[in-house]
């Protein structure tokens, strides 16, 4: 099966993501879905990544009291979604060394025929 084609729009840091996954695993197209929207997360992160740089960490509020810069929440709830949003596709941990044997042999095999792309 073909890897899916990156979606129409991403930027840099979505583009970058989509082909470290999909040049690795198979996707549903429920995963796709999933997937690119992690991806579109990824960008988002990045913008605010940029928009913070050289930026106060607190900021005036409202009543005129140091708050917070607001960019750092936001940025701080996207990361969860990008990592919820990753966590759905349950990929394989690269390197795992399945430390205390909690995996077996054939589990593994089993989740690396699931997620690894045919004759490559």
């Amino acid at each position: 099966m073909a890897s899916p084609r990156i979606p129409a729009g991403l930027g840099s840091a979505g583009s970058t993501l989509w082909r470290s996954v999909a040049s690795k695993y198979e996707l549903r197209a429920d995963e796709v879905a999933v997937f690119a929207d992690a991806c579109r997360t990824a960008d988002m992160i990045a913008v605010m990544e940029a928009g913070l740089e050289g930026q106060p960490l607190m900021v005036r509020g409202s009543q005129g009291q140091d708050v917070i810069n607001p960019l750092i929440s936001e940025l701080r709830q996207y990361r969860a979604a990008k990592a919820s949003l990753l966590r759905q596709l349950k990929l394989p941990d690269e390197g795992s060394s399945d430390v205390g044997g909690e995996l077996s042999a054939k589990n593994r095999a089993a989740a690396n025929a699931r997620w690894s792309r045919r004759g490559a």
